[in-house]
């Protein structure tokens, strides 16, 4: 078999494309207004023209969330992806609800633990692996006002511990 048919040669150093991840919209607001239980990457069934706008950025979610329908399957709402003005009328709607690829066994995982009260997926960050675009989905439960005054509470006080510590570094 040839260097050609057969892929990378034997002892060079081919690039991996499966670790390059490239990051395209990050939920800063996710850690502020639920407590992270636990989080999965998922794949989304994307039609072409929604594929090229991630990669222009042109992407929101101001209340994006997931819900598992009677069919055990995973979808996600409120995920705005602009329309691809170069696809015409081959193009898709903005705002429609898409479909999660996860494995059934972690469907069924899912699904148990939305059974707590409170609890609900959120996405946290979209990105493209290896070519492929992915979401990071979240079982959260939510804050009540008194969790996030406490964490922005040690949030400064962590900061200025650490400014402290830098100036004292500083005089030295």
């Amino acid at each position: 078999m040839s260097a050609k048919a057969g892929g990378a040669k034997k002892g060079g150093k081919a690039k991996d494309v499966a670790d390059d991840v490239q990051v395209i919209l990050r939920n800063r607001k996710l850690r502020h207004d639920y407590h992270v239980v636990e989080s999965w990457e998922a794949g989304m069934v994307l039609s072409g023209s929604e594929v090229k706008s991630l990669r222009g950025g042109d992407v929101q979610w101001a209340d994006a969330h997931a819900h598992l329908d009677g069919r055990g399957e995973l979808w996600l709402y409120g995920l705005h992806i602009g329309e691809y003005k170069q696809a015409a009328m081959f193009g898709h709607k903005a705002a429609q609800p898409r479909k999660l690829l996860l494995n059934r066994r972690e469907l069924d995982k899912l699904a148990g633990a939305l059974k707590g009260k409170g609890r609900t997926v959120v996405p946290e960050q979209l990105h493209f692996k290896g070519g492929w675009a992915k979401i990071v989905v979240c079982l959260g439960e939510g804050k009540d006002r008194g969790d996030k005054r406490q964490d922005l509470i040690k949030r400064a006080q962590t900061r200025d511990v650490e400014r402290e510590m830098a100036r004292r570094l500083k005089s030295r």
